[in-house]
């Protein structure tokens, strides 16, 4: 069932909520200048580098090889780029281990014939081991069970207010859903296990609800939404709400949920699991926690570094006339790594990892999958660009900056055309992150409620090197 509002919903009480027309609160940023507040923000909020150095501080949990700070100990996954040998960091292929089983392992089987593997990784994650097909059936049916939202949900939470990112909504409205939960603030096992399972189920829905609302406010569309169908995969249901038609391939589906597993885990140091750990370490309510955890994959320094990355890719494909020309496109990037073309920042996007070091799995099963559906379309000379750029960047980094780091292509390097070449629009880029790795945040969740038992509070040092003295306002 498709219904279209062209520009009044009437919500389950009836009341009615204008399309496109919501309340905003405008910001005079000429008020704040009238009285200066703006002139001294980078003087205010500079710390020397020297200071960081001084004090021996670890910037972004990280030392100065690049390795990260051991902040705690996980038997969710394992993340491995390097070998340390006497004291030397020594680069490897890469390896992700979700509870022990290698990644390549559990996707490697994973194709048009056979089944999906999304809500199977979930069950790992989730519950520590690999399902029976009996254990497996009763966790899809569970997590099938959750899909419908509350009444006036979508009219009342989703709708009113689109902005145009659409991680705000996903984070909102899991704050929302705490209170239609009157357990809510319970820390028990089953409380845990079900509002997970909920948030799997239920963000695909809210997901898909979002963007169309985007589409109705700032595109003037209509407001599309399909009813979910049960018995659905979670890769089946995303395409069948999303698509006007509801039709998708088999293949198609396939390989979102290929995406899915891709992005499910990740460790414990990355900055959305850790933020989902330091939230639980303080014994908020898990709505508080998983709503923080999709502000910080937003950013752009993390899941949605996405969207860099299909933009710099779109601004190569214009300014390079001819793509099987790797001599232009070198120059090109060499033009991005001097800070004179893209976002002047000197960064290639989709190249590098904090861990990973001779190669990302991930982007290599993505890779794989990205040839397949590339191969004989309109899509094939892009993807033929994207092994180029892979190929050339590491080199044109090192020397670009006069440094000696092993660089691999990131798994955003074709993720983002994987999801081009499906029709999924950029809007659910970082979203789809999101679903998928609420099952990797919650497994975090879990560990840390049962094993953690203390509240994460790192220190600061204070950059100050004298008291002041206070002067009285009539006296300043």
């Amino acid at each position: 069932m498709v219904i279209e509002i062209d520009e009044n919903l009437i919500a389950d009480d009836d009341s009615r909520i204008k399309v496109g027309e919501a309340d905003t609160i405008e910001i005079h940023p000429e008020e704040t200048c009238r009285v200066g507040l703006y002139g001294t923000f980078e003087e205010v909020n500079q710390i020397p580098a020297s200071a960081y150095k001084n004090k021996n501080v670890k910037r972004g949990l990280r030392n100065s090889d690049g390795t990260g700070v051991i902040a705690g100990i996980t038997n969710i996954s394992e993340v491995n780029g390097y070998e340390i040998v006497d004291g030397v960091r020594v680069p490897i292929e890469g390896s992700l281990r979700l509870r022990g089983y290698e990644l390549y392992d559990l996707l490697g089987n994973v194709d048009a014939s056979k089944r999906f593997a999304f809500e199977e990784l979930c069950y790992l994650l989730l519950m520590g081991d690999l399902p029976t097909q009996e254990n497996l059936d009763k966790f899809v049916d569970a997590i099938d069970l959750q899909r419908e939202l509350p009444d006036g949900f979508t009219a009342n939470t989703i709708m009113p207010i689109a902005p145009r990112n659409l991680m705000n909504v996903l984070s909102r409205s899991i704050l929302h859903l705490y209170a239609y939960d009157s357990h809510a603030e319970e820390r028990t096992a089953k409380h845990e296990i079900h509002t997970a399972l909920s948030l799997i189920s239920r963000l695909p829905r809210i997901m898909v609800l979002s963007y169309y609302s985007k589409r109705a406010r700032f595109y003037h569309e209509s407001m599309i939404m399909h009813r979910f169908i049960k018995g659905q995969s979670s890769a089946e249901t995303i395409l069948s709400m999303l698509r006007p038609d509801r039709h998708f391939t088999q293949d198609e589906a396939r390989m979102l949920d290929v995406m899915l597993c891709l992005h499910a885990e990740h460790g414990g140091g990355n900055n959305s699991t850790f933020t989902t750990r330091v939230l639980s370490s303080a014994d908020t309510d898990p709505y508080s926690a998983y709503s923080a955890a999709i502000g910080s994959l937003k950013g752009y320094r993390h899941g949605g570094a996405n969207h860099k990355v299909r933009a710099m890719h779109e601004e190569i494909k214009r300014e390079v006339s001819n793509w099987e020309d790797e001599g232009a496109v070198a120059d090109y990037l060499r033009r991005i790594v001097n800070k004179e073309a893209y976002d002047h920042t000197g960064l290639i996007y989709g190249i590098g990892h904090a861990v990973y070091t001779l190669s990302d799995p991930r982007a290599v099963v993505c890779k794989r999958f990205a040839s397949e559906l590339a191969k004989g379309s309109e899509y094939e000379a892009e993807y033929r660009l994207l092994e180029t750029i892979e190929r050339l960047a590491p080199e044109i980094i090192t020397q670009g900056r006069g440094i000696e780091k092993t660089l691999c292509a990131n798994v955003d390097m074709y993720s983002g055309f994987v999801y081009s070449m499906m029709g999924i629009p950029e809007d659910l880029y970082t979203p789809l992150f999101a679903c998928a790795r609420m099952a990797g945040w919650a497994a975090h969740r879990f560990e840390e409620v049962v094993s953690g038992k203390r509240i994460i509070r790192p220190a600061y040092a204070s950059a100050r090197v004298s008291p002041r003295k206070y002067v009285p306002i009539d006296m300043r």
